[in-house]
């Protein structure tokens, strides 16, 4: 600390309130206590639902620093027994894709996709109906009640969406190479509804709003920031932004 105040460290930065940053970013004490507690809102609290180690060292690093974080996060991912038990290798071998034109605006092309077969719940509901911004990846997700076949469904929702003079093209079902956004978005949605259903129980649709909260406002490598902040030009509040709230008084133990 003495350092700091001398200018020997020229990262790192002490505020007249004496709030250490290194760079922009938050220093966080040496308490084990403390990290773990950062860690396991922004890993398991409602609004981030078991998040990656990668998308969560890419949230976190934006407010905070401590030294060996990127570690400190691999391994506590690593020992989330839920994580274990419900996320799966998604990673294939890559084939030759046929890659979509890029949308010059938000919400100017879209992508829709219906997850079926779940288990209905106590409102009825047995489908998710997923609509993505392409440009922005930004999504809503909707539980439904589906009591046609899908061939119904579809041939309905062509009709309709023809009438209004929108331009279709569709993908080949259980093809990621035709739409990859949306197969890859899938399977991050199933991996989070497990988590939520063994850490929260209940219906799945109760912690529907919870899951699309937890995806637009994590990081996302293909735009290099989250859904949210894509969409709007900046981060959604989170109970991890102790520093954007007021809270900011994190000194008084030795840091390393």
């Amino acid at each position: 600390m003495e350092e700091v105040k001398k200018g020997g460290k020229l990262d790192f930065i002490l505020s007249d309130d004496e709030i250490l940053r290194f760079r922009t970013r938050l220093c966080v004490p040496n308490d084990g206590d403390l990290k773990r507690e950062l860690l396991e809102k922004a890993h398991h609290s409602r609004l981030a639902i078991h998040l990656g180690g990668t998308k969560m060292y890419k949230d976190l690093r934006q407010d905070y620093w401590w030294l060996g974080m990127k570690r400190d996060i691999a391994q506590f991912v690593a020992q989330c027994l839920v994580c274990q038990q419900v996320k799966t290798e998604h990673q294939r071998p890559t084939g030759t894709l046929q890659p979509l034109s890029i949308p010059e605006w938000k919400w100017e092309h879209i992508t829709m996709y219906f997850v079926i077969g779940l288990p209905r719940t106590l409102g009825g509901n047995n489908t998710i109906w997923v609509i993505v911004d392409r440009l922005t990846t930004s999504t809503h997700f909707l539980p439904m009640k589906v009591n046609f076949s899908m061939d119904h469904l579809a041939s309905l929702y062509v009709r309709e969406i023809k009438a209004l003079g929108t331009k279709l093209s569709f993908s080949t079902a259980f093809h990621p190479q035709t739409n990859g956004q949306s197969e890859r978005l899938i399977q991050v949605l199933e991996d989070l509804l497990r988590a939520c259903t063994l850490d929260l129980k209940g219906n799945w649709d109760d912690y529907l709003p919870l899951v699309e909260f937890a995806y637009n406002n994590s990081f996302q490598a293909s735009i290099g920031m989250g859904p949210f902040e894509g969409l709007y030009g900046r981060k959604c509040q989170s109970p991890v932004c102790w520093d954007n709230v007021g809270e900011r008084k994190l000194l008084g133990l030795e840091l390393v």
